[in-house]
Order: C-alpha cells, then sequence, then structure tokens
C-alpha cells in the first residue's frame, strides 16, 4: 500500500490519474486499493472502447460518400398557359400536356403560385387561389386533347391515368402534388436521398408517352358582395340551382365545387366595374437524374370524407367525396368546434418521411392518428396578417410540415389510420376540405 502512495505522490508516478484518485480519496482505501486499480483499468477499458466507437461512426462509409456526389438537384421553373380573370369570375383551366421534366427522375418538390402579366405575386383577396393540382398520364403519340375537356372525358383508348397510391377511387384526389391558398408557405421538399421516382418507363404501353396534366381554380373576387361566399362557392352566390349536366342540386347542397365551375360567375357590389386580367400558374420543379442512391416513395392523399365500404364485394371501397359543409354550431362540451375524422386502412405500409394537411378558410388543423392513438403527423394552417401576397390577413396563406426522422415514424402493412380535420363553427363554411398528403418509404 505504501508503494502506492509513492507512486501516487511522485512526479513520475506509473499509476493512472483515475487509479491514484481513487485509492487517495475512499475512506476505506486501505482495504480497497486492489479494487480501485481494478476498476479504473475497467474504467480505462470502456473509454477506449468508446473512442474507438465514436471514430467509427463519424468516419463514413466511401461507398455512400461517393453516391451522395453525384446526388445533384436540378430546378426547373415554368408558366402554365394564360387564364383571364375579371371581377367575380371563376376559371378552372385544365392544361393538359404541359412543361414538365423529362427522362427517368426523382421529384424532389413541387411550388407554385399566382402571377399577373407583368410577373408579380397576386395577392388572395384579389385572385383568390382555390387549388392547383398535378396530375401524370400516358397519352398517344400525336393524341392532342381537346381543351378544357375534364380528365375523364378524355377518350379512353387514348389517355391512361397513373394515379398516385391513396385509395380514393372514381377519380377522385389522383393527384402527385396540389395545393390552394397556402402554397406560397408551405415546403413541399421531399427530404435527403428519398424521391419520387417518375419516367421509369416501365408500364408505358407501345405508342404512348408520359405527360402532365395541370388544374387551375382561380375566383377573382374584386368588387364582390361577399368575399367568403366567393371563396367557399356558396351556391346562392353564384345563382346556380343545377349542375354541369343540367339535374338539380342535391337536397342541402348550399356550395362547393359544383357552384364555382368554369366560367361560374359571383355576384358583384351593385355599380362596381373592373378590367380583365391575363394571369399565370408559376411553377417550380425541383428533381434529381434517377440513381442507386435515390429511395423511392408512395405519394398518399387522405381524405376526411372517405366513407370504407368493408361489405363491397370486391373487397373495401373508398367512397372520397373531397368536400363537406361546416354547420354553424356552438356548445358547452366542443365550443364553437367542428370534428370531422374517418378511418382509412392502409394495404401497405412503411415509414412516414414528409406529412401536410389542406384545409380551407376557418381551418384549425389536422392530424393523423395511428391505429394505437399515436400522432403521425400534425399540421395547422397558417393565417396571414397584412396586404401582400403571401400574408394576406384572413386567409390561410400555409400550412405546417411534418419531417419525421427516418424511421421514427411507421405504418404497419393493413394498419387502420383516423384522419381527424378541425374547423372553428361560429359560422357557416362551404365546401371545405380535410384532406392530409403523406409520403411513404417502404424501406429505409
Amino acid at each position: 500500500m505504501d508503494s502506492y502512495l509513492t507512486r501516487c505522490s511522485s512526479s513520475t508516478h506509473t499509476l493512472s490519474v483515475v487509479e491514484c484518485f481513487l485509492f487517495q480519496q475512499h475512506p476505506f482505501r486501505n482495504y480497497y486499493f486492489i479494487i480501485s486499480r481494478k476498476m479504473a483499468r475497467c474504467f480505462q477499458g470502456w473509454v477506449f472502447l468508446l473512442a474507438a466507437l465514436v471514430l467509427a461512426l463519424s468516419t463514413p462509409c466511401s461507398h455512400a460518400h461517393l453516391k451522395h456526389k453525384k446526388f445533384k438537384t436540378k430546378t426547373g421553373v415554368y408558366l402554365s398557359p394564360k387564364f383571364v380573370l375579371e371581377p367575380g369570375l371563376s376559371s378552372s383551366k385544365y392544361f393538359y400536356n404541359v412543361h414538365f421534366p423529362k427522362g427517368h427522375i426523382a421529384l424532389k418538390s413541387f411550388n407554385a403560385e399566382v402571377i399577373d402579366e407583368e410577373g408579380n405575386s397576386s395577392p388572395l383577396h384579389e385572385v383568390y387561389l382555390h387549388h392547383w393540382i398535378v396530375e401524370r398520364y400516358y397519352a398517344r403519340i400525336g393524341y392532342v386533347e381537346p381543351e378544357q375537356q375534364l380528365p375523364l372525358q378524355l377518350s379512353e383508348s387514348d389517355v391512361i391515368w397513373l394515379r398516385n397510391s391513396g385509395m380514393c377511387q372514381n377519380g377522385a384526389l389522383g393527384q402527385y402534388f396540389g395545393l390552394g391558398s397556402e402554397t406560397r408557405k408551405t415546403a413541399t421538399d421531399v427530404p435527403g436521398h428519398y424521391g419520387i421516382e417518375v419516367g421509369d418507363g416501365k408500364g408505358v404501353p407501345d405508342g404512348f408517352e408520359e405527360r402532365w396534366m395541370l388544374n387551375v381554380h382561380a375566383i377573382d373576387t374584386r368588387g364582390v358582395e361577399d368575399d367568403l361566399g366567393c371563396t367557399e362557392c356558396r351556391c346562392d352566390m353564384y345563382n346556380v340551382s343545377r349542375d354541369q349536366s343540367g339535374q338539380p342540386l342535391p337536397a342541402g347542397y348550399t356550395g362547393g365545387l359544383t357552384c364555382c365551375p368554369d366560367g361560374a360567375k359571383c355576384r358583384l357590389k351593385q355599380g362596381f366595374d373592373g378590367e380583365k386580367k391575363n394571369h399565370y400558374l408559376r411553377y417550380t420543379v425541383k428533381w434529381v437524374d434517377w440513381s442507386e442512391s435515390v429511395v423511392p416513395v408512395k405519394v398518399y392523399i387522405l381524405d376526411v370524407t372517405d366513407r370504407m365500404n368493408h361489405s363491397a364485394p370486391t373487397g373495401a371501397k373508398h367512397n372520397c367525396l373531397v368536400e363537406y359543409d361546416v354547420e354553424k354550431s356552438c356548445n358547452a362540451t366542443n365550443g364553437c368546434l367542428d370534428n370531422k375524422w374517418a378511418k382509412i386502412t392502409m394495404p401497405t405500409g412503411g415509414h412516414v418521411i414528409y406529412g401536410v394537411a389542406h384545409q380551407h378558410r376557418g381551418g384549425l388543423g389536422s392530424t393523423l392518428h395511428g391505429e394505437d392513438g399515436r400522432v403521425l403527423c400534425s399540421s395547422t394552417p397558417i393565417y396571414g396578417k397584412g396586404k401582400e401576397a403571401g400574408n394576406e390577413a384572413g386567409y390561410i396563406v400555409g400550412m405546417t410540415t411534418c419531417y419525421p426522422w427516418p424511421g421514427s415514424v411507421k405504418i404497419k402493412d393493413g394498419e387502420t389510420l383516423t384522419v381527424v380535420s378541425n374547423y372553428e363553427s361560429t359560422q357557416l363554411h362551404s365546401g371545405v376540405m380535410g384532406l392530409f398528403y403523406i409520403l411513404v418509404a417502404e424501406t429505409l
């Protein structure tokens, strides 16, 4: 033991600092110095192992590093064909075979906004962007789509629609990207090495090619009697009592897309007159060339109006209504809150790497839950507070998004999810939406 004291006090001692400290400080050092030394050596071993582990984790795999060098993002900025607006006019245009990146690529983002002829951003209190959507399809080479025909009206022998992975049927919600008034402040970036694969050439029939369709629905609200009534497509504001096929509107239908089709006009204040203006949708696409370093993701759009029919003879049927009404209602239990939800079973699972909701004015947020009640993603609206484009007071100018750490949010095969959409109900809201977009990677 004395030799231990000597070796600790000497300037050339051979014991480690840890050994000396444990020996000198312990009240039972006369009986414990042997155990102390063993503990110290064990401690030194753990330090060495920890340092080795940190070094190993901090050293990048050369193969992955080489792949990363090839991952170069490209950007394209395009303009839609022009659409002409005048006070009160609703314009819902379908533009086929629009400009879009070609080849086997991975889409990384799609952002858009309405601009005027000078390239200035059009504010929502003048031009309300109800929605824009972009859909993918195959068309026979040389086929020219008739102007302003609805997608499902195109010849089935000349056009094949390529929907996202969502469960909605009957042509509803098949888009790859789509937003509304929130478009300027909502992130659409696909993170990391994930991407939406298109242009791979697989499954393209002989004589066909890949194309893209853009639908832009904008409403000119200059001089209208009721701004909210016009943007929510109230049937009385548009003086509409029949649908586009000439049939009477369903009982209780107060507003929605049926009442503000292309060419419909919302009621103006008496004596108001305004000029016609040309507008465009300016859209920015980011992509990378496809390579083995890209992890593909699937696009799912979940609808709070989806009512699954499990008794259907050929499996579950999804009846997505897309729109619904929020009745004016306040009570002691929920206050002035409308809460709508739907349960939707996912055919296959995977890892959620992005999520965002879509709501209209009056929306308070939406949440996607797993089967056990866990929160997969919550998305809330951002309301503007000013007059400039992108910050218009009273309008939803953005939606918060979810970017989970890869692997932290997983959906099981066949798991039933619950999507919840909340709106304030101090007044009637017609034709609102409660959609949830998620990107799911089957592997990490």
